[in-house]
């Protein structure tokens, strides 16, 4: 090395209220509604895994019971959980990454680490990739 620090770009991709997120792209009806992704408040020991951000307001977390969000929003609409479209959504969203990068550490359906320092469009900037990741999801 001639001394010259070499910098790695990382990006952190987390897309919040993801499992919601597809529900109201998929059901029109559910768009501006409170929903509970997750267990059943009637059955045992459902849990929530995640809530729409109108579903956030009234407090509701993911993890949470599904008795306790149902408690703090009684009109929220609870939705069994559609992995399958959710994984689908996730491979697709994983194209758009491989637009730029191909060294990508998926930590989950809907968070992942991009290693851009070496981009495949040579944009050079990690948040214009950032921007434009943003767009195109």
């Amino acid at each position: 090395m001639d001394g010259e620090a070499t910098y790695r770009k990382i990006i952190h991709i987390d897309m919040d209220a993801f499992y919601a997120s597809v529900e109201q792209r998929d059901f029109p009806g559910y768009r501006g509604m409170p929903i509970v992704v997750g267990g059943s408040p009637e059955g045992r020991g459902g849990v929530v895994a995640t809530a729409s951000y109108e579903a956030r307001k009234f407090g509701i977390r993911s993890a949470m019971p599904s008795k306790t969000a149902q408690r703090l929003c009684p009109d929220a609409i609870f939705v069994f959980p559609r992995f399958d479209a959710y994984k689908a959504v996730s491979r697709h969203i994983r194209e758009i990454f491989q637009r730029y990068t191909d060294v990508i550490e998926p930590l989950s359906l809907d968070e992942a680490y991009l290693d851009i320092t070496t981009d495949k469009q040579g944009i050079g900037s990690a948040i214009e990739i950032a921007r434009l990741i943003k767009k195109a999801i």
